[in-house]
């Protein structure tokens, strides 16, 4: 018996790229879309991945300066120093309420005004950090059943022409199932790394979230201190 003639050994004269290139029309489609999907969610992830990583080294440095500081006239001396940073954004927001508020009335009297332009820093930091997430919580939910559809396809297509040839053998049939169960391995290749990097991109805005808020309170204490009306 000629080894090559059993079903294992017919397999295993094909590679994935022999399957994907084999692959129908709409096969290929879906390859296509997952492979889009996995690779634009990669360059988020890298992009994420720095970004975040500056932003936090920043605020670290930002707010060291922030807490030496005299005043808020030093602090918003040296801002510019710490840019890219969520809490240099912040501090810009509340620091130009401040200025104005003292133009107007010779001192800080109205608390609420800062603390709305201090969140509206704050929102505005976590709307750019929060940029493009959603991308990878699309790819991570909708990938498998791209990826499932084009299995399901494949199937069918492969069933159809076992019924065709008139042929009940797994040979006649398992590159076809072959072919379309790589669709279902895509569209898993591209969901779980954008699954895992959502979740822990979402704890570090979290997080950032967080310090700006904390920070929040530190200017408006250091302002009370600084302009008592």
């Amino acid at each position: 018996m000629n080894p090559l003639s059993t079903p294992a050994a017919f397999l295993l004269q094909y590679s994935i790229w022999d399957m994907v290139s084999r692959a129908k029309p709409l096969q290929l489609t879906v390859f296509g879309i997952l492979l889009i999907a996995s690779i634009v969610s990669w360059a988020i992830v890298f992009s994420k991945w720095m970004s975040f990583g500056k932003a936090r080294s920043a605020n670290g440095r930002f707010l060291r300066a922030f807490r030496k500081a005299s005043g808020l006239q030093a602090v918003a001396v040296v801002s510019e120093q710490f840019r890219p940073c969520p809490l240099a954004t912040v501090f810009d927001f509340g620091y130009d309420e401040v200025t104005h508020q003292i133009k107007a009335r010779g001192s800080v009297t109205n608390q609420v005004a800062l603390e709305r332009a201090l969140q509206l820093g704050v929102s505005e930091e976590v709307g750019k950090l929060e940029r493009n997430m959603n991308w990878l919580a699309t790819t991570a939910t909708v990938s498998p059943f791209i990826g499932l559809f084009g299995t399901v396809w494949g199937i069918i297509d492969a069933f159809q022409g076992l019924g065709l040839a008139g042929s009940a053998s797994l040979r006649a049939v398992a590159p076809g199932i072959s072919e379309a169960l790589v669709a279902t391995a895509m569209g898993l290749a591209a969901a779980i790394p954008a699954a895992i990097f959502y979740n822990y991109y979402g704890y570090v805005i979290r997080e950032i979230g967080a310090r700006m808020e904390d920070f929040c309170l530190e200017f408006l204490n250091l302002s009370e201190r600084n302009f008592e009306g």
